[in-house]
């Protein structure tokens, strides 16, 4: 079967492969895979960032949103069953720490992941635990369900802490699932959404899919948006994205005093943070890692066959599997959002 793996720990480093799919052993399953959407996690093993070159082995088939259909499954292994669709929670959590024990097996100990510790969904065919598989709706599609797994952390960001009903709502860094958290903030009763990043295509994208005002953080300063929006106040809640300093330090000085600062995208090092001024402005902090399981699935789930949002404007590309590297070269050059394998 073809593949797209990491061969080479530089940047860049891809290939694709004919490689041979696994049957699956006790307690897992086979997927026909549908749809596979490039991430920023893939970014960063094609950039062959410090964090992944620790951790992974090479060669390793990447991937690890995606939607397939169940094609065998090994023994011991009721649910799921052969012919369902399903899309995969990408924490391989191991059930028996701490973390796991107490319903938090997004934080588990032990955490592996598709496309890193094992082998990921750029292939035909991949072979997975079944315990990280979630059914689908039989008429979902395999190009939506394939973002599943990234809508499932604007979903939790959205859901923590206080929500977003009724308040003003920041998103810092319009990646996709800055994007997707604009569109679940809009459904879940937002009262305003300012969204900010410095990209021409994901601030159009930001009104598309239903902030009030989309801010050129290169150009304009959030703060001031902030406050001119809401009186001088700030805004109820701060969702950080972007992943650098700057942007941390513009969602924290946009934030009203009390609000929820909702940290998603952590700096790379560690940066310096006055805790006085911090007591003084005294927000609640709430830090997003990946989805609950399995809550956030059932919600995110909902939230796409009710029609309350709609994830498809942020797919900006649909490209065979043989055209993978293509995909990376789309985002690595800003011309795309969330390009989706098929193959």
């Amino acid at each position: 079967m073809l593949s797209l793996q990491k061969i080479v720990p530089e940047i860049g480093g891809i290939a694709l492969r004919e490689i041979e799919p696994r049957e699956p052993g006790p307690g897992e399953i086979s997927i026909r895979v549908g749809a596979a959407g490039i991430c920023g996690t893939d970014m960063q093993i094609y950039n062959w960032a410090p964090r992944m070159a620790r951790r992974m082995a090479l060669p390793r088939v990447l991937g690890h949103e995606v939607s397939g259909t169940v094609e065998a499954v090994g023994s011991g292994v009721e649910v799921p069953a052969v012919g369902d669709r399903v899309s995969l929670e990408s924490h391989i959590y191991c059930g028996r720490c701490r973390s796991c024990r107490l319903d938090r097996a997004h934080l588990c100990e032990e955490t592996r992941y598709p496309g890193i510790d094992i082998d990921g969904a750029f292939a035909e065919y991949l072979t997975v635990p079944a315990s990280i598989a979630w059914v689908n709706p039989p008429d979902l599609p395999h190009e939506t369900a394939a973002m599943l797994e990234p809508f499932g952390i604007a979903v939790h960001a959205c859901l923590a802490g206080a929500g977003v009903s009724g308040s003003t709502v920041l998103v810092n860094g319009c990646g996709p699932i800055g994007l997707m958290t604009v569109a679940v903030a809009r459904a879940l009763g937002a009262l305003r959404i300012v969204a900010c990043d410095i990209a021409p295509l994901r601030l159009r994208a930001a009104e598309t899919m239903g902030a009030d005002r989309a801010v050129d953080a290169g150009n304009e300063d959030p703060a001031a948006v902030a406050a001119d929006m809401t009186g001088g106040a700030g805004v109820d809640v701060g969702i950080e994205f972007s992943g650098t300093e700057a942007g941390f330090n513009a969602v924290f000085q946009a934030l009203a005093k009390g609000g929820d600062f909702r940290l998603v995208g952590a700096p790379p090092s560690a940066i310096p943070v006055d805790f006085t001024r911090w007591l003084l402005k005294c927000p609640a902090m709430q830090n997003i890692h990946g989805r609950l399981i399995w809550q956030t699935w059932q919600r995110a789930t909902e939230l796409l066959a009710a029609g309350a949002v709609d994830i498809e404007p942020v797919r900006s590309h649909t490209l065979p599997l043989s055209e993978a590297p293509r995909g990376f070269e789309l985002i690595r050059d800003g011309e795309a959002l969330k390009p989706v394998l098929v193959p």
